[in-house]
């Protein structure tokens, strides 16, 4: 009986424990990763992110950049990492996509990660440069025909959203495309606008600035209708029927969280969502922006994993 009740003290002393750090959390500097090159679409919104975050938990949110491999090197560093509330990532759909794309992974996707929030969703861009002989997707479709594998695309690397959209285009078009990875950043739109790139895929935060300035021209968005930012330029499917590719942003912390912490973040998240200057700053960047709960974004994954499986099976792309 003594050895009963020396057991249930020391899990009340846990529980009291887990309870206290998760009241006074954060003690110390919080920070979010994302894995992609700077100045790209996910560093741009986990900055955009992080400073009303700050302000709501009393303590710094820093953004730290590990990019490469489609984000996957920063999606292993934070699920190996210390379940506490002082790592965390800011995920992207290439998430979902890696988790059907490749044949193994060094964490899953989904068990690997406590999921904390959405922040919204984001179509694609298919552009090129102003003065490309392109003016519509279909002269850009038309061109890939003649010429199969000359045209390029670009993407913030291999496994990544954008690398799917690609694909798919392709697929469903009955062109062939060559694909050049990047790690993200401003390099693909670097090169695109050097010529060194026929055409870009990329989020409207990354695209958006050179289609305002005329540097670019955007042949076609991602989404199966008109994006509401941008509802001037047509969809894919209006020239590739059935092309439907949309990607989502959302925070995730290491598996294993404790609950009150989880609860913290997903609250604290969720009130910068909804804070008018921050979906201001979002909007602008041509997000659609909606929080979420953690079991909900842990079954957006799950659902999206399902549904690049079956799009890259159909579409016969090779896993990597």
């Amino acid at each position: 009986m003594r050895r009963i009740h020396c057991i249930l003290g020391a899990l009340l002393l846990v529980a009291a424990s887990t309870a206290a750090s998760a009241q006074d959390y954060p003690t110390r500097t919080v920070t979010m990763v994302q894995g992609f090159a700077a100045g790209g679409n996910a560093d741009t919104i986990a900055r955009v992110v992080a400073d009303p975050l700050s302000q709501r938990l009393g303590k710094q949110v820093i953004v730290e950049t590990r990019p490469g491999a489609g984000g996957n090197i920063a999606s292993d560093h934070v699920a190996k990492s210390k379940p506490d509330g002082y790592t965390l990532i800011m995920l992207t759909g290439g998430h979902a996509v890696s988790g059907a794309l490749y044949k193994k992974l060094p964490f899953d996707p989904v068990d690997d990660f406590q999921m904390l929030s959405t922040v919204g969703y984001l179509a694609f861009l298919v552009a090129v440069r102003a003065d490309s002989p392109y003016k519509t997707l279909a002269d850009m479709i038309a061109a890939a025909k003649a010429s199969p594998g000359k045209l390029t695309f670009s993407s913030v690397g291999v496994g990544s959203t954008q690398h799917l959209a690609g694909e798919l285009l392709a697929a469903l078009a009955g062109i062939k495309l060559t694909h050049i990875p990047y790690r993200g950043g401003n390099a693909p739109m670097t090169d695109l606008l050097g010529g060194r790139l026929d055409m870009s895929i990329d989020s409207i935060t990354v695209i958006g600035p050179q289609l305002a300035s005329g540097k670019v021209r955007a042949l076609a968005v991602t989404s199966p209708q008109p994006w509401w930012s941008h509802p001037q330029i047509p969809p894919v499917a209006q020239t590739v029927p059935g092309y439907d590719v949309r990607t989502w942003l959302g925070v995730a912390a290491p598996k294993g969280l404790p609950q009150p912490i989880t609860t913290k973040l997903n609250t604290e998240l969720r009130a910068v969502m909804a804070d008018p200057a921050t979906q201001a700053r979002l909007k602008k960047l041509g997000m659609d922006v909606r929080s979420s709960t953690p079991d909900e974004m842990r079954t957006l994954v799950g659902t999206q994993m399902s549904q690049w499986k079956k799009v890259i099976a159909d579409a016969h792309i090779p896993l990597q």
